[in-house]
């Protein structure tokens, strides 16, 4: 039987106590046949565990963590046969969403232990990968400073919406989709290969992991008193019915800028500087997801 090695990060989302991790381990112990658990013991030190148990023949590889964590092995994963799966404990969790995986760690483990495995796409910008989704603007600008913040968690991640929304200046943006040129004044722009950011935010509701497409969604700037309904059309997956959102769809996409930007990977930080190329790779990572024959 092929082992499975569980990589657990503990610096995602809500950082884990040791009594959770405990938890975890322990469950996965009484509950999974053949398992292995590993605790990262510093930041980004995910991806080297990783390469790690691929080199030690391991097949199936599940990541404990968020968005992030799942970024940092699955972009190791890309383009092989070993397969990825999600225990969701960081702090959006939209990958996880997107494909209905249980946020209870103990449901969660029974997906895994009976699991389908599909084939999904991934991004690329400027030659690095995201699977959720990736974006600039103003949800790349809470990213940036999210991560900066001790206490994790919607809660946090609300104020930080809240307090910047009003300070924010929106950009002008060249698009070229499929050799047309498009010219936009953005609040913010999402590259969506799944459906949402986290939280059940669903920014693309129609988007797919499997048709080898990106949604490009483009938000416009829209009026303080406006914010309500596109927050509430966010969390009922009603926002591609506002005015304000338009989502074109293709497999590449050029947006011409210059100058240095602020940019989200699954909701990672980051700083890119130029024009942003953007495609998608289809079918390139294998990921568990839950099997739809049985009630888990």
């Amino acid at each position: 039987m092929d082992k499975t090695a569980f990589i657990l990060n503990p610096f995602s989302g809500y950082t884990l106590k040791e009594k959770q991790i405990s938890r975890i381990s322990g469950y996965i112990d009484r509950h999974m046949k053949n398992a292995e658990i590993i605790v990262s013991g510093r930041r980004g030190e995910v991806s080297e565990i990783t390469k790690r148990k691929i080199r030690e023949g391991i097949r199936k590889i599940v990541a404990i963590g968020g968005d992030g964590t799942v970024n940092e092995i699955a972009r190791v994963l890309v383009d092989t046969e070993i397969a990825l799966g999600i225990i969701p404990t960081g702090s959006g969790n939209g990958l996880a969403r997107h494909f209905h995986i249980p946020m209870r760690f103990e449901k969660a483990i029974d997906v895994i232990n009976h699991c389908a495995i599909k084939k999904m796409d991934y991004g690329l910008i400027n030659g690095k990968p995201f699977f959720c989704t990736a974006g600039i603007g103003f949800d790349a600008e809470v990213g940036h400073k999210f991560a900066k913040q001790n206490r994790r968690g919607f809660i946090s991640y609300l104020k930080i919406i809240l307090s910047g929304f009003r300070a924010y200046k929106p950009e002008k943006y060249t698009l070229i989709i499929d050799d047309q040129e498009i010219k936009r004044k953005a609040f913010l722009i999402t590259l969506a290969n799944a459906s949402q950011w986290g939280n059940n935010a669903c920014i693309s509701p129609m988007a797919s992991v499997e048709d080898g497409l990106l949604d490009i969604c483009v938000l416009s700037p829209f009026p303080a008193y406006m914010a309500a309904d596109i927050g509430i059309r966010l969390l009922t997956k009603k926002i591609e019915r506002s005015r304000y959102l338009e989502i074109f769809r293709s497999d590449k996409i050029l947006i011409k800028f210059s100058g240095k930007t602020t940019i989200h990977y699954d909701g990672e930080p980051g700083e890119i500087t130029g024009n942003i190329k953007v495609k998608i790779i289809p079918q390139g990572l294998n990921i568990m997801v839950p099997d739809q024959t049985l009630s888990i």
